[in-house]
């Protein structure tokens, strides 16, 4: 395992860590407010160890071990975050994008534009995250977040210091309408729970319909799957595994 510290735009430090390995490697993308190693990135980076393939997850700026105010950034800031990461490994072998919640959206839309990425496994993918949680609060808060700025993402303690600036909920719906404007027919798996009560999957269920609406044909294979989006069960890791089994 190799530490690294790639310079975002602002000069802020990305701080990740790496496995070198030959024939394909995996980048696994965090979701929201989470750090780069928890249950999946672990399971996920001994397997790739075991298997020989190359590894690689990171923090985005302002959280985590990554340099940066979270305050300071927004969405286009963490699909930028993303690119600079793909770019340092983009002269190595092939790479499978690992998204999870918000990461999930945000290694699709890197996807698009990084020839190197030939597969995709999306986790319970958060499409416009901020755009439809905008939908689900009152008016008065709706417009309280509009008039100051900020607001929390809910009262919960675990995000009670992370405000969230009215520009996530702009930069979640001006990325949603482009979307599935230009898409690489990159082979896509999305898992995600039935019983997921955090990111529903009637997100999934309408992105594979449009999206195959739009591009028929496209490699897509979508899989609503019993239980939560957490995949942390040993049935679920072992499905996710079964997946990722090209250029073995």
């Amino acid at each position: 395992m190799t530490s690294f510290e790639l310079i975002g735009a602002d000069g802020k430090r990305i701080k990740g860590d790496r496995i070198d390995g030959a024939v394909r490697q995996m980048l696994f993308i965090t979701g929201f407010l989470s750090k780069r190693w928890g249950n999946k990135s672990k399971s996920l980076a001994q397997w790739c160890q075991e298997k020989g393939w190359g590894f690689c997850c990171y923090d985005v700026r302002g959280f985590g071990d990554s340099e940066g105010q979270f305050t300071d950034y927004t969405f286009s800031d963490w699909i930028a975050d993303a690119r600079v990461v793909l770019d340092s490994i983009k002269t190595g072998p092939p790479v499978t994008i690992v998204g999870n919640s918000l990461g999930g959206w945000i290694g699709w839309l890197v996807a698009q534009e990084f020839e190197i990425v030939d597969e995709l496994i999306l986790i319970a993918p958060a499409f416009n995250m901020m755009g439809e949680r905008a939908k689900t609060i009152s008016r008065e808060r709706l417009h309280d977040w509009h008039t100051a700025g900020w607001m929390l993402w809910d009262e919960d303690p675990v995000h009670r210091e992370w405000p969230l600036s009215w520009k996530w909920v702009e930069e979640s719906e001006q990325y949603w309408t482009k979307t599935l404007e230009v898409v690489r027919h990159v082979k896509t798996t999305i898992l995600h729970g039935q019983d997921d009560q955090v990111i529903a999957p009637d997100g999934s269920r309408r992105f594979a319909n449009e999206l195959v609406r739009r591009h028929p044909g496209f490699p897509l294979d979508l899989r609503l799957i019993p239980g939560d989006h957490r995949l942390s069960g040993p049935d679920h890791l072992d499905l996710f595994r079964r997946l990722v089994t090209k250029q073995e």
